[in-house]
Formats: structure tokens, sequence, C-alpha cells
């Protein structure tokens, strides 16, 4: 959580995180950060697919349980879940109990290892556009572009499910592989 909830004075965030104290701590410390690691990022985008049709506070609110039950989103571990763990996961109330998300998350994590050799890390960053265009305010800010079209249909070529381009959109977002703080907020760079 955020040491510092309220940005300094004259500082002004993107008008989303400042509508929870959760909101507020993943806007400043997390949200459009540069990510890399296989793991963390399989967590983004587990998450991701897990918010959609829900509220991205939500997600935050119950994000420990989500590292409780998919044993901190380490992807050898998820790819060995069977069905015992697959029901588990859809009896935790701590969750989002969705068995299409859940199956997601289990698939995807096997995908990885079956087809993602040179590492998760690697294929979404090679999808960051070579320039982006700071959006001046939050209507500027696409849900989808041509990059993360084409993540997600690679994504899907090599067998992952649940990853639309908003979901990978929003992957991209959270992990730093395109910043859209807008103009006027502190985190915003370049």
């Amino acid at each position: 959580m955020s040491d510092q909830l309220d940005p300094a004075p004259g500082r002004k965030r993107c008008d989303w995180g400042d509508s929870a104290p959760e909101y507020q701590a993943y806007h400043d410390d997390e949200w459009g950060v540069a990510l890399r690691g296989d793991n963390a990022l399989f967590e983004r985008l587990c998450l991701e697919a897990f918010q959609s049709g829900l509220s991205w506070l939500t997600i935050l609110r119950k994000r420990e349980n989500f590292r409780a039950a998919f044993a901190g989103f380490d992807i050898d571990t998820v790819a060995r879940f069977g069905e015992r763990d697959r029901d588990r996961l859809l009896a935790d109330a701590g969750i989002v109990r969705n068995r299409a998300k859940v199956d997601a998350a289990i698939n995807n994590a096997r995908a990885i290892g079956d087809h993602v050799p040179e590492g998760l890390t690697e294929l979404l960053w090679s999808f960051a556009p070579a320039t982006h265009r700071r959006p001046a305010t939050l209507a500027e800010v696409p849900a989808v572009t041509e990059e993360s079209k084409a993540l997600a249909k690679e994504l899907k070529r090599r067998g992952f499910v649940f990853v639309g381009p908003t979901t990978a959109y929003a992957t991209m977002q959270a992990t730093g592989i395109v910043d859209d703080h807008v103009a006027y907020c502190w985190r915003a760079t370049g």
C-alpha cells in the first residue's frame, strides 16, 4: 500500500486513481510502472482476465486471496493444477469463482510452458509500441490498440484463452508496457 495516499500539494492523479484508497495505492505504486518477471506478468495477465466484466476494485480487494489460491502465480505450479485444484478454486469464496476464468488461468500457465520458450516477459514486452502519445485526459485513453490486438492474436496462436485485445491492453497498461497516466498526473513520465 502506498505510504502516501494523497499526492503532494499541486500534484494530481489520473481521475480513476482517487476513487478509493485501494485505487490510490495501485495508481501511485504499480499501474504503469515497468514490470518484468514471468510470474509477476502472469499474475497481472490472470488478474486482468478475472476482472473482465467486473470492477478492478473487486480484483484489488481479492488480490491476496488470488495469490494464495494460485500459489503466488508461480507458472510451473499453476500449470500442474489438476481437477482437485480446479474444484478447490471454484469453491474459494475469496476469489472470483468463474469456471471459464479459472480454467483460463490454468490453461495459460500450461501454454507458457508449452509455447513460450522465450519467456512471458520477452513475449509481452516485444509488443511495446515504438512510440506512444500520452493521453491528455481519461477520455483519450484507448481500450484497445493495434499492438494489443496483435498481442492478443499472438497469445491465442500460442494456446492462451481469455486474452482478447482489451485484456491485453489492460495488461500492457498495468505493467508499464505502455504508460497511460494522463498528462496532468504526477505519475506521468516523459
